[in-house]
């Protein structure tokens, strides 16, 4: 595998503006677990290798999640997920595959359960940010250890 362009050194105010975001919104998700279950999620969908790796080692490091790792793909079938966990992985799945379906006023009900307003708006640029890192990611060829 070879990285087709290294954005960081090619443009680094353009890495620089992505970070911006994402130390934003790191910074507004209390919950790490929540918020790597989101990412690896998001990662998982979009095919990114490099951000699915990153994230599930970052989870790992947050405690014993390898169970939540190996069934993340099919959380709607087992009982693991706390419901917070199943509305936000919904949420993330329906933001991240928007022109399917749009999103339903059903499900942004369903989120105001267990999130404040504010908390949605965290999850929203949450998913926009994870979304945007894949989408960098797989068009630069980005790989697991490609840094390294």
């Amino acid at each position: 595998m070879k990285l087709r362009l290294n954005y960081r050194k090619v443009n680094p105010s353009a890495y620089k503006a992505m970070m911006a975001l994402e130390q934003y919104v790191s910074g507004q998700i209390e919950d790490k677990v929540l918020y790597e279950l989101l990412k690896i999620r998001v990662s998982q969908i979009n095919g990114c290798s490099f951000c699915l790796d990153m994230h599930a080692k970052d989870l790992l490091k947050l405690g014993d999640y390898a169970d939540h790792i190996l069934l993340l793909s099919v959380w709607r079938e087992v009982p693991l997920f706390t419901e917070k966990e199943r509305v936000m992985l919904e949420l993330a799945e329906t933001v991240t595959e928007i022109s399917h379906q749009g999103v339903p006023t059903e499900l942004i009900n369903k989120v105001r359960e267990h999130f404040s307003e504010a908390e949605l708006v965290d999850l929203i640029m949450a998913i926009n940010t994870i979304n945007s890192w894949n989408r960098i990611a797989i068009t630069t060829g980005m790989y697991p250890g490609c840094f390294n």
